[in-house]
């Protein structure tokens, strides 16, 4: 195996073991604040930590990238993520664990950006759609498995804490065998103005590219973060939960790859006009036969094979639109817009189960869906200019 091979694979288990961690902390929190009878709204809110943290971070990450490279910054967010995970049976506060998901947030967010900027800037053209993809399926992967280990809250309840932390120490000691590389460097100083310039090119150019990353985040993190409380609200036991969360994650896993290439064949922009519209129907359809366990994991299966590709669909179009320079600013916008809508998700989420019957949540997913479709209708390519933007 060549060195860049064996980079790729510890990139993608890196990312399938920050994957399973949020699979974990998502509905384990929200069963235990439920339990605990803190409202759905409350609830939605301590999930925005996380996605506080990134947003907060986001701005600041390019200036060290470029300046010291993608391993540095894959060592310290992989750190803080396992140190968090730790700490949370220390004190069982709402605020504390509130402050450790926004640690969490940041860590996960410098290992995810310096992860994907390092894939799509090593990828090549014809290949970049299937490396993005089995980023994406590794990710779907730990996530998938992630709910399952929320059971052992049954047994004990710090027991997933400190399973996540000691497997997030494992995936920190295999990026020690990575060789330090840095993005292609740009002409301008490096500092967060240069930051929001390079922003305010991508916003321009390739702002589409952001939507289904944005879209992605509202669907999973509500599904993650708020399907829970839906579930045993109605009837539906924490067993069946773990069962169908994973579906959806299930689903991505199948047909990540397959996505993926089919996008490197036809083009992102076609592909994507295909699943967003199908996974609102699906959506619509899980609304319909709510009270059904069968039903809810066929939905959510589907739906993942469907659109759970959404995140990486996104990053490798917006590789697609922008020049190399770009891409950590790209991969920066991404990264914060896919936060912003895991953020609003299970909150929003969490006041629509609190003040409407029925299969509103569903309901709230499938529109999201349709918004980002009738935008990608309505995107127009600008021609290139100076910077010779790949269209």
């Amino acid at each position: 195996m060549n060195k860049d091979t064996l980079r790729f694979w510890i990139l993608v288990s890196i990312v399938g073991i920050s994957g399973f961690s949020q699979g974990i902390l998502m509905p384990l929190i929200a069963i235990i604040f439920e339990s605990d009878g803190v409202s759905s709204s409350m609830n939605g809110l301590h999930a925005t930590g996380l996605y506080i943290g990134v947003l907060f971070v986001a701005p600041l990450m390019e200036a060290p990238l470029r300046r010291f490279g993608y391993k540095p910054l894959i060592i310290v967010g992989v750190g803080a993520v396992a140190i968090a995970f730790a700490l949370f049976p220390m004190w069982k506060s709402f605020w504390f664990w509130f402050f450790l998901r926004l640690i969490i947030g940041i860590g996960d967010h410098m290992l995810h950006f310096s992860t994907q900027t390092w894939i799509t800037d090593a990828s090549p053209l014809h290949k970049r759609g299937r490396n993005i993809s089995i980023y994406g399926l590794f990710f779907s992967l730990g996530f998938a498995f992630g709910p399952l280990m929320a059971r052992l809250v049954q047994v004990n309840e710090a027991l997933p804490f400190i399973i996540s932390s000691a497997v997030t120490v494992i995936a920190w000691l295999t990026v020690l065998l990575l060789k330090n590389e840095r993005p292609e460097q740009s002409t301008e100083t490096e500092s967060i103005f240069s930051t929001f310039s390079r922003f305010k090119d991508v916003l321009r150019y390739a702002w589409i590219a952001l939507l289904p990353p944005l879209g992605f985040g509202i669907l999973e993190a509500s599904l993650n973060g708020s399907f829970p409380v839906y579930a045993l609200r109605n009837d539906i036991n924490i067993d069946a939960v773990s069962i169908i969360l994973p579906a959806f994650s299930i689903g991505a896993i199948i047909f990540q790859i397959p996505l993926g290439m089919i996008s490197d064949t036809y083009g992102r922009r076609k592909v994507l006009k295909i699943v967003i519209p199908l996974g609102g129907i699906i959506f619509t359809t899980a609304a319909i036969i709510q009270d059904s366990a069968i039903g809810l994991f066929i939905c959510f299966i589907l739906g993942g094979m469907i659109v759970g590709s959404l995140f990486s669909l996104g990053i490798t179009y917006m590789a697609d639109l922008l020049p190399k320079d770009l891409l950590p600013a790209g991969n920066l916008l991404c990264g914060m817009f896919f936060s912003f809508g895991s953020m609003v998700g299970p909150f929003i989420g969490g006041l629509v189960i609190e003040h409407f019957d029925g299969g509103s949540l569903f309901y709230l997913l499938s529109f999201v869906l349709f918004i980002v479709f009738f935008a990608l209708l309505s995107f127009k390519p600008k021609k290139k200019h100076s910077h010779d933007f790949a269209l």
